[in-house]
């Protein structure tokens, strides 16, 4: 049974005709993408974003044809999975490395639609390691900063061993915390580091979660009042 792919789907449901929506990133979005792909060919017309390089190439083969931002104003939905996600939809998110650009597009959406299989769901954040986009220069400064707010930090690799760099040519430090009892805290220390552009904690911004379950089912989280601070 593909969790992630019924999850998918059933977000999919939501996109109507005319809507200028946002492609996510990651193992779950690729499955949203694939089927907003067959309603385009079933006649559905959308303008359409995405927030990585990766994503991009995914709409374009599915026929998803899509507009440059400049041209495309705010958006009705976007659709991306999340690393975690708590009862309260606050997530961490990035690992799959386009946290800035995700966060960005979903800032500038109507609604963020999360999509994920139930091993993503718990109670509280922070068993996956939060992922911070940091800039090249004085890394070291900066991941020295990280540790002193009380987590371990490794710079992620690439499968070849070298720097792993995201779509905006910067790093990414996965900070292992443990359980985050205040993720709003850490939001605001983590923003007072200079050198750290973005981070993978979304609090406030997601509207709904679809979880997809072992037995087939899918189940819908709704929040009904939305902070969108970023």
């Amino acid at each position: 049974m593909n969790m992630k792919k019924n999850a998918a789907e059933k977000a999919v449901e939501y996109i109507q005709d005319g809507m200028k929506v946002g492609l996510g990133t990651g193992s779950t979005a690729y499955w949203a993408i694939v089927r907003i792909g067959e309603r385009v060919k079933e006649g559905l017309s959308i303008e359409a974003v995405a927030t990585s390089k990766a994503s991009e190439k995914l709409a374009i083969e599915h026929g998803i044809t899509l507009t440059p931002l400049h041209q495309i104003g705010r958006l009705d939905l976007t659709i991306d999975g999340a690393d975690e996600l708590d009862p309260e939809l606050r997530l961490i998110k990035g690992g799959g490395g386009a946290l800035l650009r995700e966060k960005i597009t979903a800032f500038h959406s109507d609604r963020l639609l999360i999509v994920a299989d139930e091993s993503k769901s718990v109670s509280s954040l922070g068993n996956f390691p939060l992922p911070v986009e940091i800039v090249p220069f004085a890394r070291e400064w900066t991941y020295a900063a990280l540790e002193r707010l009380g987590c371990s930090v490794r710079l992620r690799l690439e499968e070849a061993g070298n720097l792993y760099v995201t779509d905006n040519g910067n790093y990414i430090a996965d900070c292992e915390f443990g359980i985050i009892n205040s993720p709003e805290q850490l939001e605001q220390e983590l923003r007072g580091i200079p050198g750290v552009v973005e981070h993978g904690l979304f609090i406030g911004m997601a509207d709904i979660a679809f979880i997809g379950r072992s037995d087939g089912s899918v189940d819908v989280m709704a929040i009904t009042t939305k902070n969108n601070s970023g």
